[in-house]
């Protein structure tokens, strides 16, 4: 959201870069860090390249993976029981890739697997190239930062990483490390580069509170990273978990929002004293997919019109109180243009003006748009376009035009503090870790009577926020019965599969089971 004129002009040098990627790639053929990458003609080291302009790119190359809502977003919610995407007819089909994920049927040549591959592939290519390219040690700290973060994911999503060496050839099949030497050295990156991060609460950058929560998130996963089998047992280490509460506690001159939606509107950078790291968006100018929070739910006559795709499910939306504000609020200025609230949308939906002044919205078909619980997996009849628990996370920005203006949140302190409450809570300090979650106003009388009852803490909190797959995995639920899922899953389905072409690198193993 902060205006960087330097940043604005680096915007030429990414689409440049991004050209030349677009030019020398096919995505439907070849995914990168196999042996055919040909992003670069030679090694990594650019020559009279400026790290600046690299380091402008690096940044700019996270909004494709983090915000799109085909990229980590789907892999991480809609293989979960938080979102689901049914088929509306002919509408949302897509070869069955959305139905795939909630059901867990899963194959190696699913698409958006690939492109979530080799979006955040990509992402780690533009850090490398800052890497080689005689950065300054912030600017080499803020890069290995970047790439540390995309490797969580890759650690997380399939296990397994292509790693390559500064200079070495991006033509030749990369190394792989296993997945739990890929976390120890994650975690070793970010010990190093601590001193050279800067000590600032500027969300854009990379930083050391950005540092102390994701080495916090790799200890508090560190028992299933390292886990001989990918579905468990976990045995979660007291030591490690004293390594999540030591580096949230690192964490400073941040604290809880005094408005939950402060951390979502166009502003958010500026609203809340809470976010950690965002993936900046420059309003009217340039940005992600962003918008995608509000416009995928949205009925196509809502306004603005929207996409009428992913809803939540009922089990889900049943873990809130249904006047919990985190789901339910009404800002006058959206209520004036939109006509509704942000959080979960249930029952009859209006136009500009909302409820008592609004026009009482109606489907395509002419029914009244009334967004019901009730939802299968392929909808029809007078359901087609009503069916499902339509969801708005982050606050619309009506100004902007298609670039808006809501930074995407990467971390924030809420996020950090229910990890040292988990934490807490598996070193059997249940007590200290309630205290933790009564802190949050939306949490105030939750008891916990078991480490287990911070999933729902987690999931009310952070919805659609992109943890919810990672959190069931580690709480042991992911394989379980969802409302549309009504089996147990095969636990081949706690990795996804490396995509098919990636195996062109004889170093990569297929995940067990595919």
């Amino acid at each position: 959201m902060r205006l960087d004129l330097n940043k604005l002009r680096n915007l030429s040098f990414f689409t440049a870069g991004l050209l030349l990627f677009t030019a020398c790639t096919d995505l439907e053929e070849t995914v990168i860090d196999g042996v055919e990458f040909e992003v670069a003609n030679t090694e990594y080291a650019v020559s009279n390249a400026n790290p600046a302009d690299l380091l402008a790119s690096a940044y700019t190359a996270m909004r494709g993976p983090y915000q799109d809502q085909a990229r980590l977003f789907c892999l991480d919610e809609h293989s979960t029981d938080a979102v689901v995407g049914p088929t509306r007819g002919g509408d949302w089909d897509d070869n069955g890739v959305w139905r795939q994920l909630h059901t867990q049927t899963y194959a190696p040549d699913h698409g958006f697997n690939r492109d979530t591959w080799n979006d955040i592939f990509s992402a780690i290519n533009q850090a490398n190239f800052v890497l080689g390219a005689n950065p300054s040690p912030q600017q080499e700290a803020e890069a290995r930062f970047l790439r540390a973060l995309h490797y969580y994911h890759v650690i997380d999503l399939w296990g397994s990483a292509p790693i390559r060496e500064i200079g070495s050839d991006p033509n030749a099949a990369a190394p792989v490390l296993s997945r739990s030497e890929a976390t120890a050295w994650v975690i070793d990156e970010l010990n190093e580069i601590l001193t050279n991060l800067p000590a600032t609460t500027d969300a854009t950058i990379a930083n050391k509170n950005a540092a102390h929560w994701l080495l916090a998130k790799m200890y508090l996963n560190k028992a299933v990273f390292n886990a001989e089998n990918p579905a468990g047992p976990y045995n979660f280490d007291n030591g490690d978990m004293d390594m999540v509460i030591q580096h949230v506690d690192a964490i400073s001159n941040v604290s809880l929002a005094g408005d939950y939606w402060d951390n979502f509107l166009p502003e958010n950078t500026q609203t809340s004293s809470e976010i950690i790291f965002v993936s900046e968006n420059v309003g009217g100018i340039a940005s992600g997919n962003v918008r995608s929070r509000w416009f995928m739910g949205q009925h196509y006559n809502q306004t603005p019109s929207g996409w009428n795709g992913f809803t939540t499910l009922a089990e889900y939306y049943d873990k809130f109180d249904p006047n919990d504000e985190r789901i339910l609020k009404w800002f006058p200025e959206i209520t004036a243009k939109n006509g509704y609230n942000v959080g979960f949308q249930i029952g009859q939906q209006y136009g500009p003006g909302g409820p008592g002044v609004g026009e009482a919205l109606k489907d395509r078909p002419g029914n009244p748009l009334v967004f019901t619980k009730e939802l299968t997996l392929i909808t029809g009849g007078t359901t087609l376009e009503t069916a499902g628990i339509r969801g708005v996370k982050y606050v619309p920005d009506n100004e902007s035009g298609d670039n808006v203006d809501n930074d995407f949140v990467i971390a924030r302190y809420g996020e950090a503090l229910l990890m040292k409450a988990e934490a807490l809570a598996r070193k059997g300090e249940l007590s200290t870790a309630q205290t933790i979650v009564q802190g949050f106003k939306n949490e105030s009388s939750t008891s916990l009577n078991s480490v287990d009852d911070l999933l729902d803490v987690r999931a009310r909190e952070l919805w659609w926020e992109g943890w919810r797959r990672n959190d069931r995995v580690r709480f042991g639920k992911f394989l379980s019965p969802v409302q549309l899922k009504e089996y147990e899953s095969d636990p081949k389905y706690i990795l996804f599969p490396i995509p098919a072409a990636a195996l062109a690198n004889p170093n990569i193993t297929q995940n067990p089971g595919y």
